[in-house]
């Protein structure tokens, strides 16, 4: 998945987000896993990621660094974290977890 560059509401460039097949993983598996739970719930967790995806897009360093570049934006409502990098004028999302899941496998994924 990847998001277009444009201009934010501040005038500035946005980044160029790509979503790694890892991640959409990540986001597939939570997707049915509260439709399962919940119809329309799949749909309203999607949402609040693209939300906070928006934001990482206009400001992407507000976000502290957790684990060498790797930074950490918290999703609103639902307990996720979106992991990600910054490279020049790209960010990269490399996972998607819940937070109580094991962070050594969102580290693994960090491009050496």
């Amino acid at each position: 998945m990847e998001y277009c560059k444009g201009k934010n509401s501040f005038g500035k460039l946005n980044y160029q987000i790509i979503i790694t097949p890892e991640a959409e993983k990540d986001l597939d598996e939570a997707f049915k896993r509260y439709e399962k739970n919940s119809p329309g719930l799949g749909v309203e967790f999607l949402n609040c990621v693209d939300e906070s995806l928006k934001v990482i897009q206009d400001t992407p360093e507000i976000y502290q660094n957790v684990y060498k570049n790797i930074r950490r934006a918290l999703t609103h409502r639902f307990p996720y974290g979106i992991f990600y990098i910054i490279e020049e004028d790209v960010i990269i999302v490399l996972a998607v977890f819940h937070a109580k899941r094991n962070p050594k496998i969102w580290k693994k994924r960090h491009p050496k």
